[in-house]
């Protein structure tokens, strides 16, 4: 789970409106802790009821201070997605890490796809809300979401697929659109899991996991 730096309790100044603000955040340092406690009151309740407002109470700052590093709502959603964002890519990066280096290379790089899906869908059921964020938040302007404290998880998989190509495990379809193919299946799922699926048991969650994973790979090699 990724975590962003906040300032503990420290001494209050009255501002120019007669509202309290701590004395002892830094210009980042608040941005950050606006930033946290924004992602925790999402992982609660969903992005529908959040409020600048709110946030900047449960920080202890007045709300022109938070409307001082996000114009509004929309802001502030934004960058707890690019976060949440990098924090899905931690946990697809942790799992390809624990992949033993060993087989050949076809094997190898099947198992280091395999590895970034579950780890993406693990994310999804750790984090339901803040994975909702990330593909239901506000449009973002200028290109794709940002990614803020962790790699990519769209570049990590368009890395493993460029793997299994050159190592010659992608079918006659080959490269073109298997990014696609393979991101709609782990997304649908993870959708599902934490949505009209999210009673599944610890078992039946990773039986799905497991042949979703296996059906894309299949997919691939066909």
């Amino acid at each position: 789970m990724w975590t962003l730096s906040t300032c503990g309790a420290g001494s209050r100044r009255p501002t120019s409106g007669g509202a309290l603000e701590r004395a002892t955040y830094h210009h980042g340092d608040l941005r950050n802790a606006l930033v946290a406690a924004a992602s925790t009151a999402v992982r609660a309740a969903g992005p529908t009821g959040l409020s600048v407002r709110e946030v900047a109470r449960e920080v202890g700052v007045s709300p022109n201070a938070a409307y001082r590093h996000f114009a509004g709502k929309a802001e502030l959603l934004a960058t707890v997605a690019e976060h949440a964002r990098g924090a899905m890519g931690v946990a697809m990066a942790e799992r390809l890490a624990a992949v033993p280096a060993s087989g050949d290379a076809v094997a190898l790089a099947r198992a280091r796809l395999v590895a970034v899906g579950r780890g993406y869908v693990e994310y999804a059921v750790a984090e339901p809300g803040l994975f909702h964020v990330v593909f239901n938040g506000p449009p973002t302007t200028g290109g794709p979401p940002g990614c803020v404290g962790g790699p990519d998880p769209w570049s990590m998989l368009q890395d493993r697929l460029d793997e299994l190509d050159a190592a010659g495990g992608l079918g006659v379809r080959g490269r073109a659109g298997a990014d696609l193919a393979a991101w709609a299946a782990v997304h649908g799922l993870a959708e599902l899991l934490v949505g009209v699926l999210a009673g599944l048991d610890p078992d039946e969650r990773e039986q799905a996991l497991v042949r979703t994973l296996a059906t894309v790979g299949a997919g691939l090699a066909g």
